[in-house]
């Protein structure tokens, strides 16, 4: 056995496999030949060639290392591998000690011989491994410790240069190091010893900064960084020499808002309460590498609580567990293809036997520190020795490993790639199997297939009970710091437009940047939350609209936790609102900009049907505050955006039909009016005195007539009655005109002012006698006699709307409403009636045409004409009794129902409305006036098109058409009979 040890590679290499191309192994071994030839080793190359041509025909990155330098290969052939590696690795420690002891150093001269120790190093590896003479765990070892040598000579040289620069003063070396304070962890694969063959090595920077030995003029973390960034360049920078490892430092804590070296405290301090389970798994494979070591060693022994931890609840467990439980576990007779298959990330992948124990360390190691291993192999046999893996199934995962690692190695052996794809080509992957040892690329591609199909079924087993955490279409992992190449595929299928800034995202929310993830709870529900998230977003057609107005929306929210655990507890809900995300961009926005509008939901009774509970609800908000109106302003800005947002959620549901949706809306203005005047009448008494007298607050419009939908404004008018039409307010001696005026100035104020809670309603005053150019207010004589004298046919029209909706007192209302119905009642010639109607509908298609199809209101056939219709047949017939009825389809019914309109008329009419105001009710409380259905999603589209029994747009589009085309007929043939 010594004999075999110290014996040189070449009497130990095996040929690896089959010569693929025999050209280009005999154009190197020519070049190799004359070489050997001219300086007298040619038997030592003779007796290699067997096992360097499958090399030199599949690897052009080692053909290319042994023919620019055939000396190397020289050294490398005729020295036993092990002793070769202690050179190599002797060399380098040389740089170190030079760069703390010599007078003057060559730093560039320093960085070309790390480069080609490094070149030195990956031929002696290769070769050793694919000649069959060191096994996998030899491998890893060689470039682990030469990846330690040189992170600790790149280190001193960086020292070095500080101190010839004059930052670092004269210290006393010891145990602490070159640079006391600051020390290297590595991390991952480097960690654990079990670096791979072109792999970059993750290192992490922590210091101690008051420890540092720098001049006082130095700043400490500038410092530290520069030195971090140092290494980092001298080792991954590539001259012509090429490079010595590309350096990974993003395994900090939170490394987009860290600095490049984090201080020890600030780390502690966010592992204890942000840091995530996928960094305590990280962890598990964290070594000391160089720098201060006892400050490194301290500093993992504070970390120890947080790594392994004693005791897990249930959330923590599951949390833990989700690490696995992201990755998609294909069913057992899917075949896993090894053409593209990634051997690291993929499906049945090197990552899967990682997670497989490190989530099972992560639980079980706090307790038991025997699974405390580094190393996955070691790990593996660590569980199955504490009972805890079935010995077959370790052995299978242990042999499984070695394969998927050897085949990770030779791929990056190719081209010096840190690449884990099999290529999809086939003759991409013949030279993998070559270098596999396989003749067959069939046989080759089997073995991969099996060995992935192997890993992934024992991998779903684990934790097989809880529920899965990927989706349909794939994997969807987003712990640590980069993207994962599997879920970017998932998040692409899932009709993402850009996944790379999807997983970004989330990853940051992970990482508790957000306040809703902030708490370690927090961030457990969202893990769970997540896959939820991603499904309910593609199910809205638009999924990258979607998830940009949810990250809005999830950004401000602060009961992160009770939120997220609503939605799990509540699919139904939390769809609901992802389709919000979809295809209501104006609730979106009210949630992104309100999120309180949310607390709504969490009522039992959100989705029950909305009626005189209303009434209840506004109360109930306004009991909570003070009585004073900016309170009471402001709790009903709060509770109408929250019942607003309800409405809405009902209408987009289909809890809530057309005319409830619009009684809905309308009752919820009644009940701020009738909170806000009282309180806008007891603060004009307290300005200016009090006025006896009684005055009444109609409204007119959609308000009026309870049409209204979610961008109405209010249509009022303040109708007063002095008791003493010349008498003034006791203390400011208004006249009542004033004084009534300056009320309902306050009350539209109250009700339209902007407040740190946001606005109620726009307020529209332009329907009271006079118009805009009158008074506020006006007097009940001053109604009376302006509608019995000067007002004109369309005013008497809008008038057919008019209700109380407040006022001072009862014997005032059921006045005003007396009032109104007088008015409305007296006798108008019908054929000059007709012709006035007949005149403004002309007129306000001329000067105010529909803005597109989409225009409900205004396009011809439109709810105009059938409304023109409805106030027609009222103002005609009410003098001889017939009904008045403020609502358009109650009115049309009343009208047919007394024998005073057609019924096929009446029916067209009622139709039309009825489509059209269900249509405008969904887009909107969806869509802004600019947005167009077509542009909108396919889901979307549907619910639209569910207003006329169909789910295709054009099919609505057509029957819209037809719709108001019998509309308009019938509003002709009722003004014009």
């Amino acid at each position: 056995m010594a004999d075999v040890l110290f014996s040189s590679l070449v009497e130990r290499l095996h040929p690896c496999g089959p010569v693929l191309n025999e050209s280009n192994a005999a154009y190197v071994m020519d070049t190799l030949e004359e070489v050997a030839r001219a300086e007298g080793w040619i038997d030592v190359l003779k007796a290699a060639e067997p096992a360097l041509r499958p090399v030199l025909a599949a690897s052009p990155y080692l053909a290319g290392l042994m023919r620019r330098d055939p000396q190397r290969l020289r050294e490398t052939l005729i020295t036993a591998p092990e002793a070769r590696l202690k050179a190599i690795l002797m060399a380098t420690e040389a740089i170190e000690q030079q760069a703390l002891t010599m007078d003057t150093l060559d730093i560039p001269a320093a960085k070309k011989i790390l480069r080609h120790l490094k070149a030195d190093t990956h031929l002696l590896t290769a070769l050793a491994d694919l000649g069959d003479v060191w096994n996998l765990d030899h491998v890893t070892a060689a470039l682990t410790r030469f990846a330690d040598a040189v992170t600790c000579a790149a280190l001193a040289l960086v020292v070095r240069d500080e101190t010839d620069k004059g930052r670092i003063v004269p210290f006393e070396r010891g145990e602490r190091g070159i640079l006391p304070g600051l020390f290297v962890l590595a991390m991952g694969k480097h960690g654990a010893g079990e670096l791979n063959y072109s792999s970059d090595i993750d290192i992490t920077f922590f210091c101690d900064l008051d420890r540092l030995p720098i001049a006082g003029q130095v700043e400490a973390q500038t410092f530290a960084d520069r030195v971090a960034r140092a290494v980092s360049t001298m080792l991954s920078e590539r001259t012509g020499d090429g490079y010595v490892f590309r350096v990974d430092l993003r395994l900090r804590p939170d490394p987009s808002s860290t600095p490049t070296v984090v201080s020890v405290p600030f780390a502690l301090n966010y592992y204890e309460s942000v840091g995530q389970n996928w960094e305590r798994a990280a962890f598990i494979k964290a070594r000391p590498i160089a720098g201060d070591m006892i400050e490194a060693r301290q500093f993992m022994t504070d970390l120890t609580p947080f790594i392994w931890r004693r005791s897990l609840d249930y959330p923590a467990i599951a949390d833990v567990q989700s690490i696995k439980r992201q990755i998609h576990v294909y069913h057992v007779d899917e075949r896993l293809d090894p053409a593209g298959a990634n051997l690291k990330l993929g499906a049945g992948g090197i990552r899967e036997i990682e997670f497989f124990a490190q989530t099972q360390q992560l639980i079980l190691g706090g307790r038991d520190p025997s699974l405390r291993s580094r190393r996955t192999l070691d790990a593996l046999d660590a569980l199955r020795r504490a009972g805890h893996l079935v010995p077959a199934v370790a052995k299978e995962l242990k042999q499984a490993y070695c394969r998927l690692r050897d085949w990770e190695h030779r791929v990056q052996m190719i081209h010096d790639e840190q690449t884990h794809e099999l290529p999809e080509a086939d003759e991409g992957r013949l030279p993998i199997a070559a270098l596999s040892g396989f003749s067959n690329l069939s046989r080759f591609d089997l073995a991969v297939s099996r060995t992935l199909r192997l890993v992934n079924g024992h991998y779903g087993e684990l934790f097989s009970e809880a529920e899965p955490l990927s989706s349909s279409f794939g994997s969807l992992v987003f712990t640590g710091i980069e993207d994962d190449p599997e879920t970017l595929k998932t998040l692409k299928r899932m009709g993402f437009d850009q996944p790379e800034q999807v997983s970004a995202t989330i990853r940051s929310w992970h990482h508790g940047r957000i306040p809703a993830t902030r708490s370690e709870r927090g961030r457990e529900l969202f893990t769970r939350l997540v896959p939820r998230l991603l499904e309910a977003l593609n199910e809205t057609g638009t999924p990258s609209i979607a998830f940009t107005r949810f990250s809005r929306f999830f950004v401000t929210l602060n009961a992160g936790v009770q939120i997220q655990s609503l939605f799990l507890a509540n699919p139904k809900l939390f769809k609901s609102i992802v389709e919000i995300m979809g295809f209501s961009p104006r609730l979106a926005q009210m949630l992104a900009r309100h999120p309180t509008s949310f607390d709504a939901m969490l009522d039992a009774g959100f989705f029950d049907p909305l009626g005189e509970e209303l009434d209840a609800i506004v109360t109930r908000e306004v009991e909570r505050v003070p009585g004073d109106l900016e309170a009471v302003m402001n709790a009903l800005r709060r509770v109408g955006r929250e019942q607003q947002f309800r409405i809405g959620m009902q209408i987009l549901s289909g809890r809530l039909d057309t005319e409830a949706a619009g009684g809905a809306y309308a009752r919820l203005a009644d009940a701020c009016v009738n909170h806000l005047a009282p309180l806008c009448l007891e603060d004009i008494q307290r300005q200016a005195g009090r006025l006896d007298g009684q005055v009444a607050i109609l409204a007119l419009g959609k308000l009026g007539s309870q049409e209204m939908t979610a961008t109405s404004d209010l249509d009022l008018m303040a109708v007063y009655l002095p008791d003493d039409p010349s008498g003034v307010s006791s203390v400011k001696g208004w006249a009542a005109e004033t004084w009534f005026g300056r009320f309902t100035q306050r009350l539209i104020s109250a009700l339209s002012a902007p407040t740190h809670e946001g606005s109620l309603y726009e307020i529209d005053m332009k329907l009271r006698p006079t118009g805009a150019k009158g008074p506020v207010a006006v007097s009940l004589a001053a109604f009376e006699n302006y509608y019995t004298r000067g007002a004109d046919t369309w005013e008497f029209q809008a008038l057919t709307r008019g209700r109380v909706v407040w006022s001072s007192s009862a014997d005032f209302a059921d006045l005003a409403r007396l009032k109104i119905e007088t008015i409305l009642r007296r006798q108008r010639p019908k054929g000059e009636t007709a012709l006035d109607v007949l005149n403004m509908r002309a007129l306000m298609e001329r000067e105010r045409p529909g803005k597109g199809f989409w225009d409900f209101k205004l396009c011809v056939g439109g709810q105009v004409d059938c409304e023109f219709a409805a106030q027609y047949l009222q103002l005609i017939h009410a003098s001889e009794g017939g009904p008045l009825r403020v609502g358009t389809l109650q009115a049309l019914s009343a009208m047919q129902r007394a024998g005073l309109a057609p019924a096929e008329e009446v029916e067209a009419l009622a139709s039309a409305w009825r489509v059209q105001q269900s249509l405008a009710q969904v887009m909107r409380v969806s869509l802004t006036e600019t947005d167009d259905p077509h542009n909108e999603p396919e889901a979307f589209q549907r619910k639209l098109a569910r207003a006329v029994h169909t789910r295709r747009l054009d099919t609505l589009e057509k029957k819209l058409r037809d719709l108001r085309k019998r509309a308009r007929q019938a509003f002709e043939k009722i003004v014009r009979a």
